[in-house]
């Protein structure tokens, strides 16, 4: 499958670009959003193009050989700051984050991304990455399971999928997504069955969540892109799924109003000041046309923050 850039022309607009501006894609993948961004820059600005998996960096290497102003760095963007340091980048003019998974990353069954292909359980996204989710599924306890399951797929079953898992590795080590789905399918009733939609959706999102620590990684990085950002300089971020989301929008709401001093006082005596302004009350979302021609944007959503 090719790979489709989910809100490609909202995203890049959002972020103002300055012809001879210096911005971060801090997720590579297929190179749609660094691709429009080059287009929109003269040789004298800059791209810094980040991505944790080698394939994804060779692939849009080669897509995006035209252009001389980009810099690929492969590591994870939690080290976002080290990077631009490295680089001797002092301050950007926008950074983008679009947090889901690459097409290829999904559709390369080696990678056990998806639950339609039968593959060793892994979702690693950096593939030098020592934990991937066979090791999750075979090694953590009831509790962690549960956790993880609970935490980030949000899965009513959790703690029945994660005792139906714990019983069948008892038996033999769970190494591949049919393994794991079978195993979901007969801890559920017949009416839970028939419910529409795949019953291991939840569980397979939560596994990549907690392989690649995509949440606190997010948590981590959101405060070292508002401190190198420039004035008026633009966040745009694509999440895909609500908890992601809960985070960004509570992030971006915390530094509009940072003030911690009790509500009862006449003036702020804390002395935080707002660092962001939330562009548009509501998230944007891909329209009809997006959804019909790639269905992995329905649960995509664009917020957008400027530095102040």
């Amino acid at each position: 499958m090719d790979h489709k850039t989910v809100l490609l022309e909202e995203s890049v607009i959002a972020l103002k670009i300055k012809k001879n501006g210096i911005y971060v894609d801090c997720t590579l993948g297929g190179g749609g959003h660094s691709e429009l961004i080059l287009k929109k820059l003269e040789e004298s600005g800059k791209l810094i193009a980040i991505d944790q998996d080698s394939f994804a960096i060779e692939k849009s290497k080669e897509r995006l050989k035209e252009f001389n102003n980009i810099i690929f760095v492969k590591d994870n963007f939690s080290n976002f700051k080290n990077i631009l340091d490295n680089l001797n980048i002092e301050y950007v003019d926008g950074v983008l984050l679009d947090l889901g998974v690459s097409s290829f990353q999904f559709d390369d069954r080696d990678r056990g991304f998806s639950y339609w292909d039968e593959a060793v359980l892994d979702m690693r996204m950096d593939q030098d990455a020592k934990i991937d989710a066979k090791f999750i599924i075979n090694n953590y306890t009831l509790k962690e399971i549960t956790r993880v399951f609970t935490d980030y797929g949000e899965e009513k079953n959790a703690y029945r999928f994660a005792k139906a898992i714990i019983k069948a590795r008892e038996v033999k080590e769970i190494v591949t997504n049919k393994d794991l789905i079978d195993i979901l399918k007969l801890s559920l009733s017949e009416k839970e069955k028939r419910k529409q939609g795949h019953p291991a959706r939840k569980i397979f999102q939560a596994l990549r969540i907690e392989v690649n620590q995509e949440l606190k990684v997010l948590e981590d990085v959101l405060p070292l892109i508002v401190e190198k950002l420039n004035p008026k300089g633009r966040l745009a971020i694509i999440t895909f799924h609500s908890i992601e989301d809960r985070i960004v929008k509570k992030f971006i709401k915390k530094m509009e109003n940072p003030c911690e001093c009790p509500p009862d006082f006449p003036i702020c005596i804390c002395g935080k000041v707002p660092l962001l302004k939330s562009i548009g009350k509501k998230p944007i979302l891909p329209n009809d046309d997006e959804v019909d021609i790639n269905s992995r944007a329905r649960s995509s959503k664009l917020r957008i923050a400027e530095k102040i």
